[in-house]
C-alpha cells in the first residue's frame, strides 16, 4: 500500500509560479509511473502531468505543456510539479497519483491505483 501526501499548494497571482510535491510512504514508488491530476470547481478530474518510472519520458495536457514540469526524485520518494505562468483557470485542488500497473505514463485517472488528499492552488487575477 501507498500513502501519498501533497503539499506546496496556497495562493498565487495570475502569472506567478508554484510548486507542488508529493512524498510517499508505505513502499518505494521507483517503479510506477507516477501523475499529477487536478478538479476544478464543478469540474470533473482532468489529467495535468504524468511522468514514467524514471523520469525519462513526461506527458503533459495541452493547457500545461510549455508552463508546467513534472519530477521525480525516487531516491526521496517525492514527485514534483513545477507550475509557472499560472492562470486564473489553473485554480484547483492538485491531487497525485500512483499507477502501480504501469512505468509509463498515462493519462487516465481510472488507470492509477493510489492517490494523495489533494492541495489547493488558487490563482487570482
Amino acid at each position: 500500500q501507498v500513502q501519498l501526501v501533497e503539499s506546496g499548494g496556497g495562493l498565487v497571482q495570475a502569472g506567478g509560479s508554484q510548486s507542488l510535491s508529493c512524498a510517499a510512504s508505505g513502499r518505494t514508488i521507483s517503479t510506477y509511473a507516477m501523475g499529477w491530476f487536478r478538479q476544478g470547481p464543478e469540474k470533473e478530474r482532468e489529467f495535468v502531468a504524468a511522468i514514467s518510472w524514471s523520469g525519462g519520458t513526461e506527458h503533459y495536457a495541452d493547457s500545461t505543456k510549455g508552463r508546467f514540469t513534472i519530477s521525480r526524485d525516487n531516491a526521496k520518494n517525492t514527485v514534483y510539479l513545477q507550475m509557472n505562468s499560472l492562470k486564473p483557470e489553473d485554480t484547483a485542488v492538485y491531487y497525485c497519483a500512483a499507477d502501480r500497473d504501469s512505468m509509463y505514463p498515462r493519462r487516465n485517472p481510472r488507470e492509477y491505483d493510489y492517490w494523495g488528499t489533494g492541495t489547493q492552488v488558487t490563482v487570482s487575477s
